[in-house]
Parts: structure tokens; sequence; C-alpha cells
């Protein structure tokens, strides 16, 4: 199948999406975006590339006759899940082997691989016995990414035998920290048949008609050729991508397309990202025809509400529920992410309730995101919320109401939990633009296999610093 190629390659997450000849949306895939952004975006294509597999899989398992269609369609989604165990196993593994080599190459940690190697293996061996619970249908994961998991059992595991045998904490953790950016900065090549095969093996069925169905759909995906004939790409790293300069284009525009074809009513775009918010005004063509945006810091975006989660010890995704729970909305006075930690713990120390203070501090990030939209030119019928914070219901929440109290409730709000994904999106319906002009944008190599170095983190720094110059003060 020739397909076209969009990476919206964010400081925070990127993604991909795949579509056909005909603009139908194929795959999509995401990873968070490491410390190599030439990896990230490999992976996040790798991922769409394995979706575009499973889509593959479903449409033979649709298409076949003679077998229980009902029994075939629940072992579905435990083959999925399956092979995501497979996967992440096989990351544990690469994990295990990134320690070990830490610990020969480093001359203070060869001294201490006595006791931290085999504290190391343990702590993996429990990860690795725990991880079915993970995937099981219908569990609740606190984070699809590898890194996250990964460290959350590690952490676990390391304060358990601290606990227990006296290792060491601080050192066995350095490791981990150590060993997860090699493991982040090294694509490995993936055999989706072997894991495919492998997550079957795993599936609970009676039926020896529905294994067999399944073994022959699996050969059916995996010999299914995959044309990627244009590439777009997009983003707040796009200047880093290996594309060629005619096959970037800006976040703005790829945004805006994105919504206006999920949404063809869209007339007005909020972004909040990682690292910055974008308002953004588009024609019934989904053309920009305005914009504001603040990228001088990360105040009021995902990289700030990600800050605050790390200073409670929470996932992002709890943040939002934890939030819902107020009785009261704290007033906030800063929403700067350099200093809205100490303002965190000191209304902490006063006894004010975690969930009361995250309140105010959602409500701080949409009244910002709200001065953006009105300096863009305000909110217009039909309003369409996108980046990885449209998945916060407490955000949701708050800029629903503030839409309805500044522009009228008759605005329709168009939020998506899949509107992640609109950059990308947009990416990929310039790339279709491209192949049918017949000026697709190629890529002569973007499958980087070895270490990378990790990508200049200064500007982000800078970023951050900046605070003196932020509108917010």
């Amino acid at each position: 199948m020739r397909c076209v190629v969009g990476i919206d390659l964010g400081s925070t997450t990127t993604k991909a999406v795949l579509l056909d000849e005909a603009g139908r949306p194929l795959s999509r895939g995401i990873t968070n975006s490491r410390s190599n952004y030439g990896v990230a975006s490999a992976a996040a294509l790798a991922e769409a590339r394995t979706a575009a597999r499973f889509s593959f899989l479903e449409r033979a398992v649709e298409t076949a006759t003679g077998v229980d269609s009902n029994a075939t369609r629940d072992a579905l989604p435990q083959l999925f899940e399956a092979f995501r165990l497979e996967l992440h196993l096989d990351e544990l593994k690469a994990l295990r082997e990134a320690m070990h080599l830490e610990l020969d190459r480093n001359l203070v940690r060869r001294v201490q691989k006595s006791s931290l190697g085999p504290a190391a293996d343990a702590v993996l061996d429990d990860a690795a016995t725990e991880a079915p619970k993970l995937f099981a249908p219908g569990a609740e994961r606190r984070s699809e990414f590898f890194r996250d998991l990964a460290q959350a059992a590690f952490i676990a595991g390391a304060e358990k035998l601290a606990r227990r045998d006296g290792i060491p904490f601080e050192p066995l953790v350095g490791l981990f920290d150590r060993a997860i950016l090699e493991v982040e900065t090294r694509l490995r090549p993936r055999s989706e048949a072997s894991l495919l095969r492998r997550g079957l093996a795993r599936v609970q069925t009676s039926s020896p008609a529905v294994r067999a169905l399944l073994e022959v759909a699996i050969q059916h995906a995996v010999n299914e050729p995959l044309d990627e004939v244009a590439f777009t790409g997009t983003g707040y790293g796009r200047q880093t991508l290996p594309f060629p300069k005619a096959a970037v284009r800006s976040e703005i525009l790829c945004h805006g397309r994105g919504a206006h074809r999920r949404f063809p009513g869209t007339r007005t775009v909020l972004d909040v990202g990682g690292q910055d918010t974008k308002g953004i005004q588009v024609d019934e063509h989904g053309v920009v025809t305005s914009f504001q945006m603040n990228d001088r810091c990360a105040a009021g975006c995902g990289r700030y509400l990600g800050y605050i989660a790390d200073e409670l010890g929470l996932g992002l995704h709890e943040l939002g529920p934890l939030a819902l729970q107020a009785k009261r909305v704290v007033n906030v006075n800063s929403t700067c992410t350099v200093f809205a930690g100490a303002e965190l713990r000191e209304r902490l120390s006063l006894g004010q309730k975690r969930e009361d203070i995250l309140a105010g501090l959602h409500r701080g990030i949409m009244l910002r995101a709200m001065s953006i939209l009105a300096r863009s030119g305000g909110v217009f019928n039909e309003f369409t919320f996108t980046g990885g914070v449209c998945r916060n219901p407490m955000a949701v929440k708050i800029l629903r109401g503030l839409v309805a109290d500044s522009y009228g409730s008759d605005i329709v709000v168009n939020i998506d939990p899949d509107s992640i994904f609109m950059g990308a999106l947009g990416a990929a319906l310039y790339a279709l633009d491209d192949l049918h002009a017949g000026n697709p944008q190629l890529l002569p190599s973007f499958e980087p296999t070895g270490t990378m170095p990790p990508h200049d983190m200064r500007g982000e720094a800078m970023a951050a610093a900046s605070c003196a110059t932020c509108e917010a003060h």
C-alpha cells in the first residue's frame, strides 16, 4: 500500500500519522521525544508502521469466513496487548544490557558491580514478572512509554531492596538513569512478525480454528507492502528533522489544517503543546489567517504540568482527575515553571489541599491560553482544542467554561482525546498535496540505528530561565 507520512516532532512527544493515497487515515504512532530528536522521530514512525500492520491484521480477520467472528474479535485485543508486552520485555532486556555495560566501563561503578549488578538484575527480574499485569486487556497503565513504565517499576524495586537488604538506593537509581539514556538514543530493529507470533502464544483461546486464522492473518499483515511515497515534518523540533527543507512546514499551518480536517467547521484552534501555546484562526478551507503564540518559556504549557506532576510524585495523567475533585479553586499567583514549585510547596505546608491547588493551577493555565486567543482575534464558531493538554479533563472543563463566559454558550467546542495528533495529521495532508502535485518529498535515509548524541537542551534551558521577561510577571 502506498502512503504518505506526517511527523510532528514536539518537545515532549513525537507523533507520526500515515494516510493512504486517498487521504484516509491508515495509522499513527507516538513516543516521548527522548534525548535525541532523530531517534524519537524514527521511533514514532516505527510505531505508526506497527499500527498499520495491526490495521492489516484486523482487515484480514474481518474478511475471513468460516470462523466464529465473535471469538476472533475477542482474541484481537489480547493479541495486541500481548504484542506490546513482548516489545516491553525486549526493551527490559536492552535496559539490562545497558546497565551491565555501564558497570563495566565506569571505573567507580566497576568497583560497585558486585553489589549493584545483582541488585539491578533482581529489580529487572521483578519488573519482567509483573509486566503481564500492565498489558492485560483493560489494564490501566500510568503511561504508554517504556521509560515511564520502567522507571516506575525500577524505583519501586530499588526502594524495596534498600529497605530489605540495605542496597544503596542512589547509586542503583543513578545506574538506571545512565542506562535508560543508552536505550533511548539507540533505535533497535523490530521484528513485528516475531513479536506478533510470540504474542499469539499468549492469547487464551480454546478454538484451534481461531488460532489458525490469527496465524494466517499475521502472515498477511507482515507481508503487506507499505510504500511511503511522501514525507512532511513539523513541530517544535522540526528544524532538526532529517528532512529536505521543502518537506518541513510550520506547526501553526499543520495544526490549523489538521484540526480543520478532523472538524471541518473549525475556525479557531487552540494548541497547548509541551513548550508553547498557540491561538490560530483558519478560514473555511483550513488556511491560517492569523495566529498568536507565546514561546518565551514553558509557563502555561504541557511542560509546566509535567513539572507540577513531578513535584507531587504523580503521573501526568493523574493531575486532571485529581483537580476535578477540588471543593474550591485556590488562587495561584505564578504560572511560571521556575516559581510554581516553590508556591506549590508553600501552599501545601499551609494545609491547603492538593486538588484545590491543582484546580487553581489549571485555571491559571487556561486563562493564559484565553489571553493568547484574544490576541489572535478571539474565538469563532467552531472552536477546536488540540495538543497533549486536550487529554486533561480539568483543563477541558475550565476551557469550556471560559469560552462560554467570554464568547457565548452557543460556541461549538471540539475536543477529542486524539487531538494530540492534529499537527502530524496536518503534516501528512501537506505530504499528500506534494504527492498529488507531482513533487513528493522523499528522504534519503530515515532509519537511525547507532547511538546518537543527545540534542542540545540549551535552548529549552534558556527559555525556562528567561522568566524575567516573561509576560506572566
